[in-house]
């Protein structure tokens, strides 16, 4: 398995560079946004750790970059930041993930294998379809009744959840521990914040709502209108 890894902090880099390493990656490094993004663009990776802050060209000018040009290689940011604004942004920009300074090696770890296993299973189909969803994984191109819906990356790996999974009920752990990484803490706003935004475009038009709430477990991708 191929990382590439953007972090300006050296100490920092060297750390997790040898970290994964040692367990079997292969990892190259750079220190700064252009290089990053040079490398992600030219080099082929099963994932890549991004730094938010980074000189040059920060995590997020990179990561829309890097979705600008059609690259959907899985990317888990790092960041100090830990407010709820501030993760939506990085996940609203094409991020996967993301893990907050400080951090122990161990989540890294998890969290990585977790993104390249995603990964590595949407690349060995080609459609899912449900209650007239059609989502082509290789295009990243989502239609509901014939009609476009355009999302964001982790709208787009929410829906696919869902769409592996419909008439069953996913509880916040499930949604938790698939979209946002190993220990996510699924009592956080976020996962009714993507859940809402979802909602929203896929029932643009007056169609009929698609994912349910289940109170107090979790939500269910089903055609019927009424909530439990």
């Amino acid at each position: 398995m191929k990382i590439l890894l953007v972090e300006d902090e050296k100490k920092v880099a060297s750390f997790i560079q040898r970290g994964l390493e040692e367990e079997r990656y292969q990892v190259d490094v750079a220190h700064d946004g252009p290089t990053g993004a040079s490398l992600a663009v030219s080099e082929s990776y099963d994932a890549i750790i991004l730094d938010i802050q980074l000189p040059g060209m920060d995590g997020l000018e990179v990561l829309r970059s890097l979705r600008g040009r059609g690259i959907t290689t899985p990317v888990l940011m790092l960041t100090v930041r830990d407010s709820v604004e501030d993760k939506v942004t990085a996940l609203d920009s094409g991020g996967d993930d993301y893990l907050t300074k400080p951090f122990a090696f161990a989540e890294l770890l998890a969290r990585l294998r977790a993104l390249i296993r995603r990964g590595q299973q949407r690349s060995a189909e080609d459609r899912l379809e449900a209650f007239g969803i059609s989502m082509d994984l290789r295009t990243h191109r989502v239609t509901r009744d014939g009609e476009a819906v355009e999302l964001t990356g982790k709208e787009y790996a929410l829906l696919e959840l869902f769409l592996r999974h419909p008439g069953q009920v996913l509880t916040r752990t499930m949604i938790s521990e698939q979209i946002w990484g190993y220990h996510f803490d699924s009592f956080t706003n976020v996962i009714d914040v993507y859940v809402n935004y979802l909602r929203k475009k896929l029932d643009q038009n007056g169609r009929p709502r698609l994912i349910h709430t289940v109170r107090g477990v979790g939500y269910v991708l089903r055609r019927e209108e009424a909530e439990k």
